[in-house]
């Protein structure tokens, strides 16, 4: 017999005896997931056939049906608040950051207009006008929003720039150019920019890979050749996009040089810094980071090293009138817009909204501005111990990246970085992940989670020495 389907809204009391027992149920998951394996044990027809079951012609209670979907969960993911994650930059998250996330879900406010949801529009905007200052932009109204991610707010970017560069690109499109618009990102760049030209309509084309100085760096004598040559064939310069944190090695493009080569050729200079911009909140690192602040746009990820939930990018933008002129719209059946303020849907690729900007404002409001330095500054010690730890195994570590990122490889030239790698996250305790540099096989193990320790660390090497040697490698000293 099926069970009765339950109250779209229940009461009170059941609202209350589920969220508790949900809550009870995500600290036993977190806890067994934590103490069992970082990747996933389920395979792809196993879990289908699972899943099958569930076909959704008899209603179960949310009980059941959360129940049955956390044991998906288990089985079948990767775990990213578990320890031994050293993969990509998703982040072990802030427990404040899961409130926020809650508050949203439940109130679900809508921030297309501001009048719709002042509080939320204007607590977005406090949390923005933070990070500007964060990345050392004062003394002028710079505008921003959350965006669902990166790819988002670097697509963004590259909308201001061709509108800025045409003014009758936002009419016409590729069409507004006589020839091949060009965007100039590293080949070390996250290759989203692909996806965000065709998206943006110029073509993949419009994306030239400028190659690096050999130490995973954008190389700024091939930028200004390559925009040199580009002008000699009748192609048009309009964007040059630095990178501050590499996705395959942590590398931070020299943004003083690329921003001086883009104002010499009146080209919009854009920073990627979704991951490591959120190191820029140390002081000790700004140096590192010398030049983001002459950028015209910036791109941070509140999803990475702020540590909130996904999704959550962040555009900062100088030019407080040209994201209006980019996104642009007339709607009969929107709200009038309300004296001395912004309607983030004239201003974003989004029309509807979701309260993204929550969970990094409540983990600010909790943490504070020492909490995250100590939480970065813990990475930061961390990937130094396991650099020196690996160094101590006799492996090489390639990349001096300033951020938590580290490349290594054995120190024979045979060494199977891919093989290794699967070897790790078969063996459970770790997840990192293959990757290249510099044209170069390489392991790459990141540093995220607050929940990683030197013990964890210690276990990886540990596996990393016993693959090794199951791989007929030894320790060349």
């Amino acid at each position: 017999m099926s069970e009765q389907a339950p109250a779209i809204w229940p009461s009170p009391n059941e609202r209350d005896r589920t969220l508790r027992m949900v809550a009870q149920l995500l600290d036993r998951h977190l806890t067994d997931m934590q103490s069992g394996g970082v990747a996933p044990t389920l395979s792809p027809v196993a879990l289908r056939t699972r899943l099958a079951l569930l076909d959704f012609d008899r209603p179960m209670s949310l009980e059941t049906a959360v129940e049955q979907t956390l044991g998906l969960i288990d089985a079948a993911n990767t775990n990213m608040m578990h320890p031994g994650y050293l993969g990509l930059f998703n982040p072990s998250v802030t427990f404040a950051g899961v409130v926020a996330d809650q508050i949203t879900a439940t109130l679900n406010p809508q921030l297309a207009v501001w009048a719709h949801a002042p509080a939320a529009v204007e607590i977005e905007a406090h949390t923005i006008a933070f990070v500007a200052k964060m990345v050392g932009w004062h003394g002028h109204d710079a505008l921003g929003h959350f965006t669902s991610g990166g790819a988002e707010a670097n697509y963004t970017a590259v909308l201001a720039a061709l509108t800025r560069n045409v003014a009758d690109f936002s009419e016409r499109g590729a069409r507004a150019f006589d020839q091949q618009p060009r965007l100039y990102v590293s080949r070390d760049s996250h290759l989203a920019w692909f996806k965000i030209a065709h998206q943006a309509g110029i073509g993949r084309n419009a994306v030239c890979l400028v190659g690096t100085d050999g130490s995973g760096r954008m190389d700024t004598h091939a930028l200004a050749a390559a925009i040199v040559e580009d002008r000699k064939n009748g192609l048009v310069p309009v964007f040059v996009g630095a990178t501050a944190g590499t996705t395959n090695a942590g590398m931070i493009d020299p943004l003083a040089a690329c921003r001086t080569i883009a104002a010499e050729n009146d080209l919009w200079f854009h920073v990627d810094a979704a991951w490591g911009g959120a190191a820029l909140i140390c002081e000790h690192m700004r140096p590192h980071f010398d030049g983001i602040a002459n950028a015209d746009s910036i791109t941070i990820d509140a999803h990475k090293w702020f540590a909130v939930p996904m999704g959550a990018g962040m555009f900062l933008c100088k030019d407080t009138h040209l994201l209006g002129r980019v996104f642009r719209v007339q709607a009969g059946y929107m709200p009038l817009p309300t004296g001395g303020t912004v309607d983030p849907y004239t201003h974003s690729a989004q029309w509807s909204r979701r309260f993204i900007g929550l969970k990094l404002f409540l983990s600010l409001a909790t943490l504070g501005i020492d909490g995250y330095r100590r939480h970065i500054e813990r990475s930061l010690h961390l990937a130094t111990y396991l650099r020196k730890s690996l160094e101590h195994g006799h492996w090489r570590v390639l990349n001096d990246s300033p951020v938590a990122v580290v490349c290594f490889t054995d120190r024979d030239d045979g060494f199977n970085a891919a093989t290794a790698a699967e070897q790790i996250v078969d063996a459970g305790r770790c997840w990192i992940s293959a990757a290249t540099f510099e044209g170069r096989d390489v392991l790459r193990a990141c540093v995220t989670s607050h929940f990683t320790t030197e013990e964890h660390l210690d276990r990886l090497v540990e596996d990393l020495n016993a693959v090794r040697a199951s791989l007929g490698n030894r320790p060349n000293t």
